[in-house]
């Protein structure tokens, strides 16, 4: 490139132009063409004419700055020179060059020769073989599609077997008996189930013979399965532990599964609720008797037949133990039966349609509607139902032998209690509950025939009324066991709405037929003393009625009788108090009458107002009212109350006052009419009628004084 920039400056150009201006007197070449007249001129345009944006020109002029030249004739002529010596150089080299390349080359083109010889005998080699493995490449390519599709059938046979079928060990599992039912069993067998429902699928292709073969061998295996699952759990039952909280979950499951079939699933409650009910029953001979039913003894057993001496707490102690059996009973069957989600009654549910779990199923009235706590009720209601046998037997025979009344009704109630505990645990439809209640009805049979046998023994003691007319002792006696018996009562479950009504049949037996004695009794003796003999009967009563809530109809039933018979008492006062003062005569002259003229003019000519008359009645009056009351009470002397006493006796004497002042007002009215007589027809006159009120100067004031 520098080359090139020193040739376009200083290298005479290719058509034969000298490089440089001629000198004036030097005469041109011969063949070249005339100069320019003017070579100044010349040199000038071409140094104008020169581009110097030219990247070459630039190059140049670097180069010729980096020789560090002077600018002189000689300078350039030798330049030219030196320039024209480096390309020849220069040129020599790259020929010199060039011919390495030409050997390198040429050996190449040797070796390139050699390998298309080499391709063409392997490309005529590979043809060869080509042709010679064509139809064995071609079987090769038929061998691989036939493999392939042998794969799939075999992955196919392999899912369907994996699927479909049960294998040796599974069979073995499912089927023999000395292969143990473990988690692998419950797993092969719900693998059985699965298959023996997909198989409902193969049934749909064209080709039904596989899908009939593997439904028919697996339930086959499936009913060996529950089979072996249904003696298994039968003798898992025997050795079952029911007071152990934590109960095998495999009985669990196997119990679960068994209710996909209800045969086996109802046998195996059926063998259940017997082998409980003997073990339940053996159990309670035990704790009655200290000794197994075999005959063994066994001394950490406090038999209750022994340590029980009290009849009532020897049925106690026994239903006690009823109870707690029942309540244990139903505890761990509930663990058995419906725990966990409950996943037997799920099981049931999809084995028979709620009907599993009954003890006696009707399926042409239809599936009735699954209540699992009510099956569970039954089956407990099974397992202590031989216990329940024991239970009444020995009840039975305690209230048939009992003679005392209380100790009959306190076992009627004691049995009412349980019965209703019983009733709340299992049901209102139950054996034990049935016994509880025929062993009630029994109890309170018996109390009924005690008591009347009691009235009957006392028939003659209802014909001798007591002297001071207070209560009979048979009353008292009935109402001190009448006591009794309501405070067992009031102890007992009866609800409180029904409890009173409940409570009358015992009324009626133990209550009403002594009252009906006290009123028999009653019809011996006269007036008043009928009225305070009831009266002290009734109050007594009363009494003992009145601290419990179930009794206060009957309370206020006695209440009215007894204010029946305080009226007939303040009724037998009065009448006492206006026959011994004397007034009776001149009460009932007076009592019609009133203060108008027409009744004060029949005054004058009553004989009740005679003068004699009234000073009789007046001396008997004052004769009889400092002692009136002590008197008039002393005749209510056997009234036990002495309130009561007190209020009939100031009822009496009010309205013996009351009658007093009508007379008094009468008197007074007669006198005033005389003296306006006196006034207006006899004037000055001093004879006349005697006044009234000075034969009979007593107040009524002084009548309430004297009788308060």
């Amino acid at each position: 490139m520098a080359a090139n920039g020193i040739n376009s400056v200083a290298l005479p150009p290719k058509d034969g132009f000298a490089s440089g201006p001629l000198s004036p007197g030097e005469p041109a070449a011969p063949g070249l063409p005339l100069r320019s007249p003017n070579p100044l001129t010349s040199k000038v345009t071409s140094v104008l004419s020169t581009s110097y944006a030219d990247a070459e020109f630039r190059d140049a002029l670097g180069l010729l700055d980096e020789r560090g030249l002077a600018n002189s004739a000689e300078t350039r002529r030798q330049l030219r020179l030196d320039i024209q010596k480096e390309v020849i150089q220069s040129n020599g080299d790259i020929i010199t060059e060039f011919g390495r390349v030409a050997d390198q080359l040429r050996r190449i083109g040797t070796t390139i020769d050699k390998l298309n010889r080499s391709y063409q005998e392997m490309k005529s080699h590979v043809t060869a073989a080509h042709k010679a493995t064509s139809s064995t490449l071609d079987e090769a390519s038929n061998l691989i599609a036939q493999r392939q599709d042998i794969e799939k059938k075999q992955h196919v046979l392999k899912a369907l077997r994996e699927h479909f079928v049960l294998s040796e060990d599974e069979e073995a599992s499912l089927t023999l008996t000395s292969e143990p039912v473990d988690d692998r069993f419950f797993a092969i067998l719900a693998k059985a189930k699965k298959i023996r429902t997909d198989c409902e699928v193969l049934l749909g292709f064209e080709h039904q013979t596989l899908g009939l073969e593997i439904m028919e061998r697996t339930s086959k295996h499936l009913n060996q399965a529950f089979q072996k699952l249904y003696r298994w759990t039968q003798k898992e039952f025997k050795t079952l532990n029911l007071e152990n909280p934590q109960i095998n979950s495999s009985v669990r499951r196997a119990l679960r599964v068994l209710a996909e079939r209800p045969s086996l699933f109802q046998n195996c409650l059926d063998f259940f609720a017997e082998a409980r009910e003997q073990i339940l029953s053996d159990a309670f001979y035990l704790a009655l008797t200290g000794t197994s039913p075999s005959g063994q003894e066994d001394r950490s057993v406090k038999p209750i037949e022994l340590v029980a001496h009290d009849t009532l707490r020897y049925v106690g102690d026994m239903l006690a133990w009823i109870h707690s059996a029942t309540v244990s009973e139903r505890e761990a069957l509930e663990i058995l039966f419906v725990s966990d989600g409950n996943e037997i009654a799920k099981g049931i549910q999809a084995g028979r349609e709620n009907d599993l779990w009954r003890l006696v199923t009707d399926e042409a009235d239809g599936t009735p509607e699954f209540d699992a706590v009510k099956a569970l009720n039954e089956l407990v209601d099974r397992d202590v139902s031989g216990a329940a046998r024991v239970l009444r037997q020995r009840v039975e025979q305690v209230i048939q032998t009992n003679e005392d009344t209380i100790l009959a009704y306190k076992l009627a109630n004691l049995l009412n209690f349980y019965r209703v505990t019983f009733s709340k645990l299992l049901g209102t439809q139950s054996v034990l509950l049935e016994s509880m209640s025929n062993l009630e009805t029994e109890a309170l049979r018996q109390f009924r025939s005690l008591m009347r046998d009691h009235i009957a023994t006392l028939q003659g003691e209802f014909q001798h009324t007591p002297s001071d007319l207070g209560p009979p002792d048979f009353l008292q006696e009935s109402l001190k066991q009448l006591t009794s018996i309501m405070k067992t009562y009031e102890t007992s479950l009866a609800s409180t709405g029904d409890r009173e009504a409940d409570f009358q049949p015992v009324l009626a037996e133990s209550f009403d037929p002594f009252i009906s004695g006290c009123e028999n009794m009653a019809k011996t003796i006269k007036p008043p003393s009928v009225s305070v003999f009831l009266i002290n009967c009734l109050l007594v009563a009363k009494a003992a009625l009145a601290p419990f809530d179930f009794t206060q109809k009957r309370v206020e039933a006695l209440q009215s009788r007894v204010d029946e018979h305080a009226e007939k008492l303040v009724a037998s006062q009065y009448a006492y108090l206006r026959t011994e003062s004397g007034l009776d005569t001149l009460y009932d002259a007076l009592a019609p009458l009133q203060a108008t003229e027409e009744d004060i003019a029949k005054l004058r000519t009553s004989d009740a107002l005679k003068p004699d008359v009234l000073i009789a009645a007046s001396q008997n009056l004052d004769d009889f009212l400092p002692s009136a009351l002590m008197d008039a009470m002393e005749n209510l002397r056997h009234l036990q109350d002495s309130k009561l006493t007190r209020d009939i006796t100031e009822e009496a004497t009010e309205k013996f006052c009351v009658d007093f002042e009508h007379v008094e007002e009468m008197l007074i009215s007669a006198d005033e009419a005389i003296e306006q007589g006196q006034t207006n027809g006899h004037a000055g006159s001093q004879d006349g009628p005697q006044s009234l009120r000075a034969l009979f100067p007593r107040t009524t004031g002084e009548i309430r004084v004297l009788l308060s």
